[in-house]
């Protein structure tokens, strides 16, 4: 007598349901989280100072210092600002200034650029280096000499010696960077050009400078922070209050006995507008203005 097999035992663990993969790219909650608050703290950090110099520009001189903000909020330090001090002349001086420094940066800054990246001449390697080893210097060091050049040229406390010292300082960078930039644009444009008939500086002028907005954006902008914001040659190279820039004239509101935090903290919201107001001008091509100029060099 023959007995039917034995049933195979039914399994008794369960079938682990499969792990949901995460689709790339996509992060785990906590992560998520902790990225979100690291950059809330970030942006506080960032933005505390500024508000903090804004909110204390609108308090009266007797709260400078205390964290009273709407307490008594007031334009006294503005009106002040601009009735019993000179801060429109060095407004004034300051634009002239960097206004100078803008122009003569984009014009020197392109046109080098352009003749490093398109032609060979004598001298051009060294020129190059040359546009890099000024960009090593402090300006702790470069100060003297530059002070005593500015003197026996008769420069001193006056706008074009501070337009030519700043000129040193953006146009070899300015001029790096546009080379880099120049580099990006194809060739065939420029002899394209002079099938037309036109010179190389027409071609310059008409064909490729058009195509190199973004550099020179960038060029302008950093030219004219350069002229806005310095404050060391601005402070050894002019005297007297109807030739101070921004940048001396704020210094007088600090002295060995005290700080007028009012004036100050007005003055420094009014000189933040206008490099404000030129960044969100070029702001759109800054980005690709740089990444440009930094593929080739």
């Amino acid at each position: 007598m023959t007995t039917a097999p034995a049933p195979a035992p039914a399994t008794t663990t369960a079938r682990r349901p499969a792990r949901k993969a995460r689709p790339r790219g996509e992060r785990a909650p906590i992560a998520s989280v902790g990225l979100h608050l690291t950059l809330l703290v970030a942006s506080v950090i960032a933005v505390f100072p500024v508000l903090w110099v804004l909110l204390t520009s609108l308090k009266p001189a007797a709260y400078a210092t205390t964290t009273d903000f709407f307490k008594e909020t007031t334009f006294e330090n503005y009106t002040n600002l601009i009735r019993d001090t000179k801060f429109l002349t060095w407004f004034g001086n300051s634009l002239l200034i960097a206004g100078l420094t803008t122009l003569l940066g984009v014009i020197v800054s392109a046109s080098t650029g352009y003749a490093v990246s398109r032609f060979r001449f004598p001298g051009k390697r060294g020129l190059m280096w040359t546009l890099l080893v000024t960009q090593m210097f402090p300006v702790a060091v470069l100060i003297v000499p530059i002070y005593n050049i500015m003197s026996g040229m008769g420069l001193l406390n006056q706008p074009a010696g501070l337009v030519i010292t700043y000129l040193t300082i953006s146009v070899p960078f300015c001029a790096w960077m546009m080379k880099g930039f120049f580099d990006t644009i194809p060739r065939e444009i420029d002899e394209s050009g002079q099938v037309d008939g036109l010179t190389p500086f027409g071609t310059f002028w008409r064909l490729v400078l058009p195509l190199a907005k973004p550099g020179l954006a960038v060029t302008a902008f950093y030219s004219f922070i350069t002229a806005w914001g310095e404050v060391a040659y601005a402070s050894a190279f002019m005297v007297g209050e109807d030739n101070l820039t921004l940048a001396g004239g704020l210094q007088l509101f600090v002295n060995q006995y005290g700080a007028q935090w009012g004036a100050m903290t007005a003055a420094s919201v009014l000189i933040a507008i206008p490099a404000a107001l030129v960044f969100l001008f070029v702001q759109r091509h800054l980005v690709t203005g740089m990444s440009a100029g930094a593929v080739k060099g």
